[in-house]
Parts: C-alpha cells; sequence; structure tokens
C-alpha cells in the first residue's frame, strides 16, 4: 500500500470518528479543556478567588446554593421562552407584510432597521417605565432583540423563492396564497431555521439586559446581587447556568429544526 493510500485512509477514520461523535460529548470534551484552562490560569497568575474563583469553586457555590440558582434560572428561562415566541411572531408577521404589501415595505423597513439601531441599553429603562419591572418587560426585550434576524431571514426567504417553482404553480392556476403557502413559505423555512438558530442564542442577552436595569428576580438580578457583595463565584455559577441554558435551547431548537425540515440540508 502507498504512503498516498495509506494517509488517505488515516484522514478518512478521523473524519469518520469525528462525525460519530455526538455533540453531547464533543461539549463535554471542549468543557473540560476550558475548565483545564481555566484553573491553568487560576493557578498560574496565582489570582484571588474575589478576582478569578477556580473552577472547584464555582461547582461547589451551584451545589451549596443550588435552590436559589434553580429559582432565579426558571424566571429567566420563562423571559427567554415567551421572548422567543412573542419575537418570532411578530418577525413572521413582519416579514409576510414585507412580503405582500410592497408600498407598507417602505414603511417597515425603517422601523426593521430603528429597532436593532437603538442599543438595547437605550431602550431598557423606557420598557421598565411603561411596563413596570415585572416580567412584561424583559420578554418584550428578548423579543425585540431577536426581532430583525427573524423578519430578514424570513422574509430573504420567502422572497428568493426558484422563480421555476412559482411560474409552474402561475400556470397551474394557483392563487397568490396557494404559492405562498405550498410554496414560497415551504421554500424560506431552511432560511427561516437559520434566523431562529440564531435568535435562540441571543435572546437571552435580552432578557438579563432587562434585568440588570430593574427586576427582583432572575439569573441577571443574582449576578447584580453577587457582584455588589463581591461574591463572584455565586455570579461565575450563575454565568455558567445562563450559557448552559443558552446551550441547551440551541441544540434544542436546532434538532426540532431538523425534524421538522428534513430538506434543509439537501
Amino acid at each position: 500500500m502507498s504512503k498516498h493510500s495509506t494517509g488517505t485512509s488515516v484522514l478518512d477514520a478521523q473524519t469518520t470518528m469525528t462525525r460519530s461523535t455526538s455533540p453531547i460529548v464533543r461539549l463535554m470534551l471542549t468543557t473540560l479543556i476550558l475548565f483545564a484552562l481555566w484553573q491553568l490560569v487560576v493557578v498560574v497568575f496565582a489570582l484571588p478567588s474575589f478576582i478569578l474563583p477556580a473552577p472547584l469553586e464555582v461547582l461547589e457555590k451551584l451545589v451549596s446554593r443550588h435552590e436559589i440558582l434553580l429559582k432565579h434560572t426558571w424566571v429567566t428561562a420563562q423571559e427567554i421562552l415567551l421572548g422567543l415566541m412573542l419575537g418570532l411572531s411578530m418577525g413572521l408577521l413582519f416579514a409576510l407584510q414585507m412580503l405582500l404589501f410592497a408600498p407598507l415595505r417602505r414603511w417597515l423597513l425603517p422601523i426593521l432597521i430603528a429597532s436593532q439601531a437603538i442599543p438595547v441599553f437605550a431602550i431598557a429603562p423606557i420598557l421598565m417605565l411603561w411596563l413596570g419591572y415585572g416580567i412584561a418587560s424583559k420578554v418584550v426585550m428578548a423579543a425585540i432583540i431577536i426581532f430583525f434576524p427573524v423578519t430578514t431571514c424570513c422574509y430573504d426567504g420567502l422572497r428568493n423563492t426558484p422563480s421555476g417553482y412559482l411560474d409552474l404553480a402561475k400556470t397551474m392556476g394557483a392563487s397568490k396564497w396557494q404559492r405562498l403557502r405550498h410554496i414560497q413559505f415551504p421554500a424560506s423555512l431552511p432560511t427561516l431555521a437559520s434566523g431562529i438558530r440564531v435568535a435562540v442564542v441571543i435572546a437571552p442577552i435580552g432578557a438579563v439586559v432587562g434585568e440588570w436595569v430593574g427586576s427582583s428576580a432572575g439569573l441577571g438580578y443574582l449576578m447584580l446581587q453577587a457582584n455588589a457583595r463581591m461574591i463572584i463565584d455565586e455570579m461565575f455559577a450563575a454565568l455558567f447556568i445562563l450559557a448552559a441554558l443558552s446551550i441547551a435551547l440551541y441544540f434544542i431548537s436546532d434538532a426540532l429544526l431538523k425534524k421538522a425540515i428534513p430538506w434543509e440540508n439537501k
């Protein structure tokens, strides 16, 4: 066997092994590597715990304060999920309006751009004033931050439907609504799925920013209180849970989208 064939076989075996490794295993290995690097930085630079606590200190805080952490996690999770539902609904509605009504598109496009041009920290105090310090302001904040990617992805998918499909549907006598329902919307789903994947990752940012501005519960609130009292390991524990929540939402939504859109990767 030639050296070229041997090298190719080794590469093929490595590729097969990489593909066969489940995402959960890869995530666990990556987490372990990051924790090892984290511990190495703490030891090499002799950092005190009020600057950067060691991973074991954070894990200990996760265990000792699990009831409090779970309570605040549930609040933040509700804000994120409700914000996703509101943001996705509004994004789909705006995308359909921009597609179906060309004159209205000129009015909606500036609103779409303005929703991202204004920093979220500038919007948060106004939402607190209008909606109060409860869950509503955080839900709206999460919805605003995902509104742009969902709307643009859905609109691009709808308007970039292959013209051959639409011409064939017109030839067969399909109405405008039938073309939208049976051709344009299914064709836009892979692009919309990309927007949804982005949305589930950035939605926690809106919820946490809202909690930082004003709240009495949630992971953002807990992080703010821990930082004020210099309980840095608890702040890192809340941050760890927030990251885990975002990763879990991504993998769950990705799995559901792959089942709902089996033709996406084709």
